[in-house]
């Protein structure tokens, strides 16, 4: 146990780890069963105390469970695809695909790149290697990606939208034009042998069909004799992080991890006691947020999962909900405010939503107030997490109030510890006070994969996981977020946190969302620009923005820049993107330095 508590402060008589550990759990622990009310909390250390065991099984378990359970309920719908699937359906056709994967000579531990929006066959691989006990590359948008961790064989479309995919593969791999299917022999991609498309034929590819005919009786019993020898501390996915303090890394997940991680957020949601719970899925399924809180979740708990389309798409999503009765929505902040900002939004039916998850980048207040009175989601919940925490380490509650809600990440999962820090020190902070959040618990992945110093720098050898965020906590264990680290702005020597300042623009009448990053000054160190979308037919001028905030936050917050942007990134990386784009225009239209 770390903390003021531990043994190198403790008592002669009482320098025990046990004793410790007991210490701090009765001290600091806080139940989790239901939101707490009891603040219990008296300083910045908090550890989840719950009544609810792990589940000790592997995906494959998992969903067989719920097969026996529920084998006709429908499992996922692909509307744009027409795709629909029970349960019983699913699981016939993860095994053939897992035994077909056997039959091409993948085995256990080897990895497979899945790149591609959210179509079914997405979720289809993602379900047939974790049975296989093949690890899944859950790739966004780079080839270079399934190299560094020495994928064997690669599943996509020929091409979604401005992503040419296979043209992409032969670039890097040029040998695959001349290659039969299975037979790639790449310097570049030396463990690459094989590339499954998922729609039109391409030379030296396998066809989807290929893989699922291969699955015949033998490969299915070595599938089966394989189950025998797989653990839930296997490691089933590798997510590669933004990567913007660098080149991306590969956080290495196991069963473990996301399986109950996917128990705990679906418990907190409250899965168990909806009737049959019917979730629009928007967010894509190459993030945790769509492959845990969606696929895994939906094995877990046997809930239904609705896709609106293979890409982001607002009106599609409104579409999906009224259509397909869902009574719970998944989003990013932008992707709510995208879909309150839909000219016909009081057209379709909401009644049926019940719930809602919002996560994957900070959540302005006026922003969440707007989905639960607008679109009328009163069971909105806020969701923080990393990749690297499988990813939810706080979770708010259906029925927290709107000042829990909106200013709130939720509290302290279960059996999980967090501690606020001094970022310098490393000594936890008094209760109210910002730090860096740290994280210790079964969520906290293996690793990056095969890289010993990188997973080194941010997991302790006691086993806490720094986040890189910066936050307070109450006495109930409730977070604010303040902002990231690395995202934070310091000015002439002030140390400016966006989030704040992103807040506050939201309740101007005319902004629909804005997003604050730091740029270059040769000055000041750095400089604050706005990026910020209007109300559609409202026009505003940088002058109107600066003296809406003088005089109500402070004067070293006001942005230096205003830029008027009419679209964002909707990705969790999306802040990345925002910042090259930024200095890159301001670039132009002040001359200011570019991007090293």
């Amino acid at each position: 146990c770390i903390c003021q508590y531990s043994e190198t402060n403790l008592s002669p008589n009482k320098k025990s780890s046990t004793f410790c550990h007991f210490y701090c759990t009765v001290l600091f622990g806080i139940h989790v069963d239901s939101p707490p009310v009891i603040p219990a909390l008296t300083t910045s250390y908090a550890h989840g105390t719950s009544s609810t065991p792990f589940l000790h099984a592997t995906v494959g378990e998992i969903l067989q469970q719920t097969v026996e359970r529920w084998p006709d309920r429908e499992a996922m719908a692909f509307l744009q695809d027409g795709v629909r699937k029970t349960f019983a359906q699913f699981q016939q056709e993860v095994d053939q695909a897992a035994a077909g994967l056997l039959a091409l000579g993948l085995k256990k531990g080897d990895r497979l790149g899945m790149w591609g929006p959210n179509t079914y066959e997405w979720i289809l691989f993602q379900f047939a290697t974790a049975k296989a006990g093949i690890i899944l590359v859950r790739t966004r948008s780079s080839s270079g990606e399934q190299a560094a961790v020495g994928c064997k064989a690669v599943v996509c479309p020929t091409q979604f939208k401005t992503q040419k995919y296979c043209d992409m593969l032969r670039q890097i791999c040029p040998e695959i034009e001349s290659s039969s299917p299975g037979g790639i022999k790449s310097s570049r991609l030396p463990e690459l042998t094989s590339v499954i498309v998922i729609d039109i034929r391409q030379p030296g590819m396998f066809h989807l069909d290929d893989v699922m005919q291969a699955g015949s009786s033998q490969y299915k019993q070595q599938l089966q004799d394989l189950q025998r020898k797989l653990s839930c501390d296997d490691p089933i996915n590798i997510q590669f992080t933004s990567g913007t303090t660098g080149a991306p890394k590969g956080a290495t997940l196991s069963h473990h991890n996301i399986v109950n991680n996917a128990y705990y957020v679906g418990n907190r949601i409250g899965y168990p006691w909806r009737p049959h719970p019917r979730i629009c899925l928007p967010v894509p399924l190459y993030h945790c947020f769509g492959s845990v809180g969606g696929g895994i979740c939906m094995a877990v708990h046997g809930i239904s999962i609705v896709f609106p389309s293979a890409g982001y798409d607002g009106r599609a999503n409104l579409a999906a909900l009224e259509s397909e009765r869902c009574t719970v929505i998944y989003g990013t902040p932008t992707m709510f405010v995208d879909m309150l900002n839909q000219p016909d939004l009081a057209k379709y039916d909401l009644s049926s939503v019940e719930a809602g998850i919002m996560a994957g980048s900070p959540c302005p207040p006026e922003v969440v107030r707007k989905v639960i009175q607008t679109m009328g989601v009163k069971g909105l919940t806020i969701g923080y997490g990393t990749t690297e925490n499988s990813p939810v380490t706080f979770f708010g509650n259906p029925t927290d109030n709107m000042e829990r809600k909106s200013e709130t990440v939720g509290y302290i999962m279960d059996h999980l510890e967090a501690k606020i820090v001094n970022p310098t020190s490393g000594e936890i902070v008094p209760l109210g006070e910002t730090g860096e959040i740290m994280i210790r618990g079964y969520c906290v992945m293996l690793g990056y994969w095969n890289d010993e110093s990188k997973t080194s720098e941010c997991i302790t050898k006691d086993g806490w996981y720094k986040t890189g965020d910066i936050g307070s906590m109450d006495a109930c264990s409730y977070c604010r977020i303040e902002g990231r680290i690395k995202d934070m702005i310091i000015r002439g020597g002030e140390n400016i946190y966006p989030a704040e300042i992103e807040q506050f623009l939201h309740t101007h009448p005319k902004v629909v969302e804005a997003q604050v990053v730091g740029v270059k000054d040769d000055r000041m160190g750095e400089e604050i620009c706005a990026c910020i979308k209007l109300v559609e037919g409202q026009d505003c001028t940088e002058e109107e923005i600066k003296a809406f905030c003088k005089g109500k936050i402070a004067h070293f917050k006001i942005p230096r820049y205003i830029l008027f942007v009419n679209s964002y990134p909707l990705t969790v990386t999306a802040k990345q993107r925002i910042r090259e784009t930024t200095q890159t225009s301001l670039s132009i239209l002040y001359r200011l330095p570019f991007n090293d």
